[in-house]
C-alpha cells in the first residue's frame, strides 16, 4: 500500500510540476477523505473589534452557527440561531443587507460554509467572524442566554 501511495504522489507531482494538472485539496476528518471545496469569491472576514462595532448598528444582523449546546451557553446579543433545516427563511429580503456569521472559534468552520452559501444565492455584504462566540467572551462582550 505504501508503494502505491508514493507511486501515486510521485505521478501526480510529476504532473502538476509539467503543468499537465492541478493536484486538488483534499480534506476528511473523521469522514471519507474527498476533495476540498474551492471558493470562486474571497468571505470577508472581521475581527471582534470590527465586529463589536457593527453590532452596535441596527441594520447589521448576526448570525450563530454553532450546534444548539454551544447556542445555549451564549450567544451574541440578538444573534439569530442559523444552525436549522429552513435557514434560507431567515435571510432578509434585502441581499445588500449587511450579514455576520460566526460559530464557536478559528477552529470551527461553520459560520465560513454558511457565509459562502449564503453569498451563492446573492447576498453582497457577507461578513463572517472567524473568533467566534468563545472570541467575543473572552474580550468581555456581553453576550445572552435562551
Amino acid at each position: 500500500m505504501k508503494a502505491y501511495l508514493k507511486g501515486l504522489l510521485a505521478g501526480a507531482a510529476a504532473a502538476a510540476a509539467a503543468g499537465l494538472c492541478a493536484l486538488p485539496a483534499m480534506a476528511g476528518g473523521d469522514a471519507p477523505i474527498e476533495e476540498a471545496p474551492v471558493y470562486s469569491q474571497a468571505i470577508h472576514q472581521i475581527s471582534i473589534f470590527e465586529a463589536e462595532k457593527l453590532h452596535e448598528r441596527p441594520e447589521v444582523t448576526f448570525y450563530d452557527v454553532n450546534t444548539l449546546e454551544i447556542w445555549a451557553d451564549g450567544y451574541i446579543p440578538g444573534a439569530i440561531f442559523f444552525n436549522v433545516g429552513n435557514w434560507k427563511k431567515l435571510l432578509p429580503a434585502d441581499k445588500n443587507a449587511p450579514l455576520v456569521f460566526y460559530c464557536a472559534n478559528r477552529l470551527c468552520s461553520s459560520s465560513e460554509i454558511a457565509a459562502y452559501e449564503v453569498m451563492k444565492l446573492g447576498y453582497t455584504n457577507v461578513m463572517q467572524m472567524p473568533d467566534g462566540i468563545y472570541g467575543w467572551k473572552l474580550s468581555g462582550h456581553k453576550f445572552e442566554r435562551p
